[in-house]
C-alpha cells in the first residue's frame, strides 16, 4: 500500500533513516504489538510504539489506576485514577496518532487465556512486575512461535531481553522461578520511577527493530543497567539444548501458572486482611 501525504510527513524521519525507510515503516504499519502490563515498562513502549505506527497494539491489564502508579507510569495521569489502566493507555496512544488501532483487554493474564490473547500478535512485550505473568509470556510465546521482548526493573537497576524462535528462552537462563518467599515486590521495595522509562523505551526499540527487520535484537544475551553507577552490562548466554521448555526434548508441553500475582493484586489482599 502507498502511504499517504500524512503518513509520509508523520514518519519522515523513519522514512530518510537509512536500513529503515519506507519498507520498514510499512512493516510496522502492518504489525500487531501485545504489551502485557499498562504500567511502569509498558507506558512508555505503548507511547513510543503509537507514535512509530505499529498498526495494531493490543494490551493487556486487568489493573485500575492509582495514585501511587503515577510515580513511574507515564501514559496516565492524575485525572486518570480510578480508571480502568487499558482505557487510560488507548486515550493517550489514540491522540498521539490515530492512524493505530488500539485494542483493550481488560484482565490479567492467566494460564487460561494466555495462548489465546498472544496467538493473533507478531510480537510481546512483557512490562509486568512479577514472575507468573513473565513465565506465562515465556511459555506461551515459546509455545506458539511469536517473538517478545522480556523487561525488569528493581529498585535501581532494570534488565532486558529478546527472544525470537530458536533463540535463548526465559528458561533456558532461568528455569524455574524463586521461591515465593525470596520474592521482592515493588510495593515493599520501591523503584526509581525513571528506570522504567529507560527499560521500556528499550523495549519499544527491540519491537521496532525487529518488527522493520532493522539492526541486530538482543537475542541470546541479557542487557543490565545500574542507574546508581550509570553501568550497562550484556552477559551473553546460549540456548540450552537442556531447556524443559525449548530444548530437544522438552517437559513443558502446557501453561502451568505459578503462585506468584500481580503487585496491585498484593497490595488489594493485604489491605482487605488489615
Amino acid at each position: 500500500m502507498e502511504l499517504t501525504n500524512a503518513q509520509k510527513q508523520r514518519y519522515n524521519r523513519h522514512l530518510i533513516l537509512e536500513g529503515f525507510g519506507r519498507e520498514g515503516q510499512q512493516r510496522l504499519l502492518d504489525a500487531k504489538v501485545l504489551i502485557v502490563g499498562a504500567g511502569g515498562l509498558g507506558s512508555p513502549a505503548a507511547l513510543y510504539l503509537a507514535a512509530a505506527g505499529v498498526g495494531t497494539i493490543g494490551i493487556v491489564d486487568g489493573d485500575i489506576v492509582s495514585i501511587a502508579n503515577l510515580q513511574r507510569q507515564v501514559i496516565h495521569t492524575t485525572p486518570d485514577v480510578g480508571r480502568s489502566k487499558v482505557d487510560s493507555a488507548r486515550e493517550k496512544m489514540a491522540v498521539i496518532n490515530p492512524d493505530v488501532q488500539i485494542v483493550t483487554h481488560e484482565t490479567f493474564l492467566s494460564e487460561d487465556n494466555a495462548m489465546d490473547l498472544i496467538r493473533p500478535y507478531d510480537f510481546i512485550i512483557d512490562g509486568t512486575d512479577n514472575f507468573a505473568t513473565k513465565y506465562l509470556v515465556n511459555d506461551a510465546c515459546v509455545m506458539l512461535g511469536k517473538p517478545f521482548s522480556m523487561g525488569g526493573i528493581h529498585r535501581y537497576s532494570g534488565q532486558l531481553m529478546t527472544h525470537l524462535p530458536g533463540t535463548a528462552c526465559y528458561r533456558c537462563l532461568f528455569p524455574e522461578p524463586p521461591a515465593v518467599s525470596q520474592v521482592q515486590t515493588c510495593s515493599t521495595v520501591g523503584v526509581l520511577g525513571s528506570i522504567a522509562g529507560i527499560l521500556g523505551t528499550l523495549q519499544a526499540t527491540e519491537t521496532i527493530k525487529v518488527l522493520a527487520g532493522a539492526g541486530q535484537p538482543l537475542t541470546n544475551a541479557l542487557l543490565t543497567f545500574d542507574a546508581l553507577t550509570m553501568q550497562w552490562q550484556r552477559f551473553d548466554f546460549g540456548h540450552d539444548d537442556h531447556c524443559a521448555l525449548c530444548g530437544s526434548h522438552p517437559t513443558i508441553h502446557e501453561l502451568k501458572e505459578y503462585a506468584f500475582q500481580p503487585c496491585s493484586k498484593q497490595t488489594k489482599q493485604q489491605t482487605q486482611k488489615d
